[in-house]
């Protein structure tokens, strides 16, 4: 048996302005992106990087391409599908290349007169559910665990730890967090 040689995969084709254009809107068709995320993508496809501009010109134009609607309807997504918190979505939302203030206006819009108590409460019943049916938790390294993923899904240490202590076994050893330490960094 020969082993198998890997074979160099040829650059996609450039592409002129209106065919660069045919490919942003089965792009956006396929996936919604923020108007930075679809300059990157581009890029790779323009024959002429000056064309790219007028592309996303004409997308916004169209109304094709906005990303405060964008950022809007990711983060109602986001919170309302997956229950993340504020944190991750802002995070997700700056991977997507949203411009910062976009992105943190969409967030506060979108967490306004929510109860991050609750939504933790939430999350830990719909994502976590041997914790839930497990009854009361007492092995620090499952505690450790499970305080990790809510962080990781974006949620405060405070409104984590008034959840987690509501499954402790001993609730007692859950101490309140260091000022806020934030996974982003």
């Amino acid at each position: 048996m020969q082993p198998r040689t890997r074979q160099a995969r040829k650059p996609p084709a450039k592409l002129a302005e209106d065919a660069l254009f045919d490919y942003a809107v089965r792009s956006l068709a396929d996936r919604a992106a923020s108007s930075d995320e679809l300059r990157f993508k581009l890029r790779r496809r323009a024959a002429v990087l000056s064309d790219i501009e007028s592309v996303i010109a004409r997308l916004k134009e169209l109304n094709y391409l906005d990303d405060k609607r964008f950022a809007e309807m990711y983060t109602t997504m986001r919170v309302e599908n997956d229950g993340f918190g504020r944190s991750r979505v802002l995070h997700d939302l700056r991977a997507r290349r949203v411009a910062p203030k976009v992105a943190e206006q969409a967030v506060a819009r979108a967490y306004e007169g929510t109860d991050e108590h609750q939504m933790v409460s939430d999350y830990v019943e719909r994502r976590m559910p041997a914790i839930v049916a497990g009854g009361h938790i007492g092995d620090e390294r499952k505690l450790a665990a499970a305080y990790r993923k809510l962080r990781r899904a974006g949620f405060s240490p405070s409104a984590i730890l008034t959840v987690l202590k509501r499954f402790a076994a001993h609730p007692e050893l859950l101490d309140e967090p260091p000022p806020e330490d934030d996974p982003e960094e």
